[in-house]
């Protein structure tokens, strides 16, 4: 089905192409619609074609080592998909499926070449389209990989909040208690053993001013140990929140495929039944 020119503006590949420019490449490009649940190319399968949105819903998935789906992208209207292995003429890396009727410009190879061999100029638009989406995708990259709750405080962290963690791990440890333990015994046996002469003697006053100078300083370094803490534990619900909504999206759309066989079978044992009755009907 021909294309209109008009269509091809709402691509932001082609948004900076000139009239003249989206004509030649309308001329070449066809309009194609894809009946819901239609595979519009597969995994592994060549990749001659690219695809742009136009109407409908498709989902872009691929399959990881586990052997599990996952959702690449559900390209929105405008938006092209399956672009990096036409250009490349290698296999596509994703799955494509239509979630509901969908109608999408189907792009090949030729169609670009005969647009850079009528318009030359025209690389430099799509060049630079390209270069953006590239940045876009590094920063996407970027932004995902950081989202190591444990990374980003460590990121942030100033040198008091480091030394902050630091007397709060080392405050909780076994290891503080046994020296402090330590500690404690042999200045109050010293003191007794010096009798009259103890710097410090029985209540032992100077060390009880040592010990709630200790507790004034420590209270609040362990305090901002754990608001950091809690901010840890903040951005870790964040990320299980988000890996429980992709699950339950992967759920409901498991439940969706069950709901489809199960009246696809329905609709296959009605068909079996129609045939039985009509051949019995046609013995007797």
């Amino acid at each position: 089905m021909p294309c209109n020119p008009g269509l091809l503006r709402s691509v932001p590949l082609f948004s900076l192409l000139d009239d003249d420019e989206t004509a030649v490449l309308a001329s070449q490009v066809e309009l194609k619609t894809f009946a819901s649940r239609e595979r519009i190319y597969k995994l592994g399968t060549p990749g001659g074609q690219a695809y742009v949105m136009v109407t409908g819903k498709v989902r872009v998935s691929t399959v990881d080592e586990d052997g599990q789906e996952v959702i690449v992208d559900e390209p929105s209207v405008g938006e092209i998909f399956g672009f990096a292995s036409m250009l490349e003429q290698t296999a596509h890396h994703t799955n494509a499926v239509a979630l509901e009727e969908s109608t999408c410009l189907e792009i090949d190879r030729n169609d670009i070449t005969v647009l850079l061999e009528r318009k030359p100029h025209a690389g430099m638009d799509l060049l630079t389209v390209l270069g953006r989406q590239i940045h876009a995708a590094q920063e996407l990259v970027r932004a995902r990989g950081s989202r190591n709750p444990n990374e980003i405080i460590e990121k942030e962290a100033t040198f008091g909040e480091r030394v902050a963690d630091t007397v709060a791990g080392f405050g909780g440890s076994w290891t503080f208690i046994s020296l402090f333990g330590v500690v404690l015994a042999v200045y109050t046996l010293i003191n007794i053993a010096l009798g009259k002469t103890a710097w410090d003697p029985y209540p032992f006053i100077l060390l009880n001013l040592f010990l709630s100078m200790l507790a004034a300083i420590q209270a609040p370094v362990i305090m901002m140990s754990q608001n950091r803490q809690n901010t840890r534990d903040r951005l870790r619900s964040e990320l299980d929140f988000d890996v429980n909504r992709r699950a339950e999206t992967e759920i409901q759309g498991l439940a969706r495929k069950l709901n489809l066989l199960d009246d696809k079978l329905h609709d296959l044992d009605g068909l079996l039944r129609h045939a039985v009755d009509k051949r019995s009907a046609s013995i007797s």
